[in-house]
């Protein structure tokens, strides 16, 4: 562990890949089944529209390395209404996006554990994995960085399995068979793949917003970025292209495992059981990362008055604890909400509106290198990197054109509701630069230990519910269950012959 307490240049690497292949790769094939092969083309689009996000966002950690990502950048550029619109869009849709990484890491280890399939115990289960990657995360970004690059191993050991090996099964037949089933026109088919293969390649500026915790930020942010987007992108594209040629299209439609049923196809149930397991850890620990990169969200805005100060308070070890605890309890709160099938529906609808919404300080950030970068660097790289977040923003104008126009049409009024909590913030800012007043101070100490208690409650109450689900125990039962009436078979009078 380093002196400094910081991540280097392979953890942070890993950070980014991993925070974009957390739940989202997992079920892509299944999908994009539902437009067919011709969602090759979307992940091209999409490749080149990421890896112009990753130099701008690389570009802008390098000329300035303050921690906040697109929230920073925004706000330099474009003033501190725009940087607190961009960090509360932000902020917002990285918090309901990470119920849903708790969501599908439960919803893997469900084969493994069927009394997961209880709403209420899987419920409980994600709020105990929320507050446990909440405790990791206060106890410091070293070990978060650790957890990233462990779990992103075995994230990665599906994924490029597939990729390399499972062309051996690969049929050109069933992929062509299989090549535009949406009955839409080629450019229309395409344009909707790219709201699904953009879901990808969120975290692209993972990097970025946690340049407060890289070790030597102005080197390693930049590498970090470009090539976690590059080792992302080949994965994708290869192991979502092979499964689309091993499944019959109709058969990946209709999975909830496209991973494991291919690797159950090509090498029988016990290979299917390792990927559900990588794919477990994987969204599990991607949730480690992206509960960082909230805390540090909501911090840099924080330190700038634009947020509550109770979220710029750190402990010992430099970490928002207070804020990450309050981030875990508005979570916890909405797996309870989500947890009934209806419910679940409905948040997938809200999941939906969050991936629009991150498209808006993406599009902020592409264009904010044009002012931030003017006589910071040569004239020709001044032209060169204008170009690419003209690229970038034209790329995330088109996902959201792709995208329901409902749930844009809410997104955006949302996004206009953002002034009105704007003029809240105001006296905050004010008092900072009338009056001198600095933002932050030290978070309580005790919140450490109430989110390791938490996370052993939720577990508790969960092993409870699920062992009294057995009628042997009778640990839950307060008094005895009814007795089914006996029902007396009468013999059918007999039919003459």
């Amino acid at each position: 562990m380093a002196s400094d307490g910081k991540i280097g240049l392979v953890p942070a690497t890993l950070m980014v890949a991993g925070n974009m292949m957390g739940s989202g790769v997992f079920m892509l094939p299944a999908n994009l089944a539902t437009t067919g092969g011709i969602a090759l083309y979307g992940w091209l689009i999409t490749v080149v529209g990421a890896v112009a996000l990753a130099l701008v966002f690389a570009k802008l950690s390098a000329i300035d390395p303050a921690a906040g990502g697109p929230y920073a950048y925004t706000r330099k550029a474009f003033g501190n209404y725009m940087g607190y619109q961009a960090n509360l869009v932000y902020w917002l849709a990285n918090v309901i996006g990470n119920v849903g990484l708790a969501v599908a890491g439960m919803g893997y280890l469900t084969h493994f554990f069927p009394l997961l399939q209880n709403p209420l115990a899987s419920a409980l289960a994600q709020i105990a994995v929320i507050w446990f990657f909440t405790y990791a995360n206060i106890l410091g970004p070293n070990l978060v960085g650790k957890i990233q690059s462990f779990t992103t191993v075995f994230a990665l050991f599906p994924i490029v399995g597939m990729a390399l090996f499972g062309w051996f099964w690969f049929s050109g037949e069933i992929y062509s068979a299989g090549w535009n089933v949406s009955g839409k026109t080629g450019f229309d088919a395409v344009s909707v793949t790219l709201n699904y293969t953009l879901w990808a390649f969120i975290g692209v500026e993972s990097a970025s917003v946690s340049a407060g915790v890289v070790r030597d930020p102005a080197r390693n942010v930049p590498i970090a970025t470009v090539g976690g987007v590059v080792l992302a992108a080949v994965c994708y594209v290869l192991s979502s292209t092979v499964i689309m040629g091993m499944i019959p299209n109709k058969d990946l439609i209709a999975s909830g495992a496209p991973f494991a049923d291919a690797a159950r196809l090509a090498l029988g149930n016990s290979a299917a059981d390792i990927v559900s397991l990588c794919a477990a850890i994987g969204c599990l620990g991607s949730l480690a990362g992206w509960t960082l990169l909230v805390g540090q969200t909501a911090k840099a805005a924080a330190d700038d008055g634009l947020f509550a100060n109770v979220f710029a308070r750190v402990n010992s070890q430099g970490v928002p604890s207070a804020g990450l605890a309050i981030v875990a309890a508005i979570m916890s709160i909405e797996v309870l909400a989500t947890m009934s099938p209806t419910a679940s529906e409905q948040f997938g609808k809200i999941a939906s509106i969050a991936v629009i919404m991150t498209l808006l300080p993406y599009i902020y950030s592409a264009v904010s290198i044009k002012i931030l970068a003017y006589k910071k660097i040569p004239s020709g790289e001044y032209t060169a990197y204008t170009f690419v977040g003209i690229i970038a923003a034209i790329y995330c104008l088109w996902a959201i054109v792709g995208s329901d126009g409902q749930l844009t049409r809410w997104s955006l009024i949302f996004v206009i509701a953002t002034v009105i909590f704007y003029e809240l913030s105001i006296n905050a800012t004010r008092r900072i630069e009338e009056q001198g007043v600095h933002p932050g101070g030290v978070s309580p100490a005790w919140v450490r230990y109430a989110s390791l208690a938490l996370t052993l409650i939720a577990l508790a109450v969960m092993f409870w519910i699920s062992v009294g689900r057995h009628d042997g125990l009778n640990l839950r039962h307060r008094s005895p269950k009814p007795v089914a009436p006996m029902v007396v078979q009468t013999p059918a009078p007999a039919v003459a012959q």
